[in-house]
Parts: structure tokens; sequence; C-alpha cells
């Protein structure tokens, strides 16, 4: 299957040609030159990196490869990426400062289903076994959890559910790392503690959404 983006290679090098400081940048940050950069030039591009021949201060040429992760999922992608990746590799140069979030949004989707987990997994680890219960008046309530544990052992809910509450910490401590990179005020940042901590992945990668936005937003207005 063709490479959607190395089919227009062409036209995206012509058009680059005419953001060299761009190229620049990609060539410092990504392509981690050392040596002054007096010019760059795009020589190719496809979803999965794109190839820099810069030219040195000293004359010499240097051929880069800069790898673009994730891979580009089409054409219509090199936008947006190529403007996030000059914000980021201006903020890591020290050009320009990181977007800042100052707003807390929970993600659109997620609830649902951390909501069923939250239920479920605690449900099925310490629902109480049967005889235990055979004279109680709550038998009825757990009967639920002694039918799902007719197909999958109490043993498997007990490890899923402190493997469950690491995953979703990652998710909090990737959340914490993102707010405090991007000066979140204290409360938007608890704000996106306490979501990452129960609805986990959908909120850091809506917030990270939020930063690709703002930053080609600033790229943009530059």
């Amino acid at each position: 299957m063709a490479d959607p983006v190395a089919e227009k290679s062409s036209f995206l090098k012509m058009y680059m040609s005419s953001h060299p400081d761009t190229l620049v940048g990609y060539a410092k940050w990504y392509g981690k030159v050392t040596e002054p950069i007096s010019s760059a030039e795009m020589s190719d591009i496809n979803t999965k990196s794109m190839t820099l021949t810069c030219t040195l201060k000293n004359g010499t040429k240097k051929e880069v490869i800069v790898a673009i992760d994730p891979p580009l999922a089409g054409y219509e992608d090199v936008k947006p990426r190529l403007l996030e990746m000059k914000a980021i590799s201006q903020e890591g140069l020290g050009m320009i400062k990181s977007p800042q979030i100052t707003t807390f949004r929970l993600p659109p989707s997620g609830i649902p289903i951390a909501s069923f987990f939250w239920f479920l997994l605690p449900y099925g680890a310490f629902s109480p076994t049967p005889d235990s219960i055979s004279a109680s008046p709550w038998q009825s309530l757990f009967a639920p959890a002694h039918f799902l544990r007719s197909y999958i052992p109490q043993n498997i809910f007990k490890i899923l559910w402190p493997a469950f509450l690491a995953f979703h910490g990652s998710s909090v401590l990737y959340t914490w790392h993102l707010c405090r990179k991007h000066r979140a005020p204290i409360g938007v940042t608890l704000g996106y503690l306490c979501s990452a901590f129960y609805i986990g992945v959908p909120v850091w990668l809506d917030l990270r959404r939020q930063i690709q936005d703002a930053r080609i937003e600033s790229v943009m207005k530059v």
C-alpha cells in the first residue's frame, strides 16, 4: 500500500522550503544536531519520518532523519502534526514557552466504562461466598457476584482490582506531569488528578489534545 504522505512529498518539500527556520528547529531538537546550522531543507517525508539536509556554518552538509512518532494517520494529519512539532521544538530550544492550561474539562467519554469497572471489580473480588451468607437477608444482593464467579474465579477479580488501581494511579502521575509542565492552577490540577484517578486514560488523552490545540494556535498566531 502506497504511503499517503510520501505520495505528496513533492508539494510538502516545496511548501516547507519557505519555512527554513522551522526545519532548523526540527534538526536541532529532534535530530540532535549540535553544530551551528545556517540552513536546512526537507529532502523527503513519509508517515513515519522526514529527512532533512542541513547546511552547517562550516559549509558541510549533514543529513538528519527525524522520526514522526506516532506515525501520521494520513495526509490530513500532516499540517497539525508539523505545527505541533514546530511548537515542541521551539519550546525545547527555549524560543517560546509551553502553553498554559488554565481550565478544566472532563473528557467526552470514559465515565460510563470507568464506573462499570469501579463497581464490577471490587464487587467480584470481595463479595462473600454463598456459604457465608446462606441465611442472610443480603444473599440476593450478592447473587450476581456468585453467578459471575461461576465463570470467572474470584482470584482473577482479586488480581484485576489492584492492577486496575495501579493503572489508574499511573494515569494520575502522568496527568500531574502534564499539569505541572503546562502550569495549570492548583484547582485545575486537582480536578484533573481526581478525574484521572476515576476515569483513567481518557482524561490525559483529552488533556494532551488540549495542549496540542493550544500549541497549534500559538504557532498560527506567530
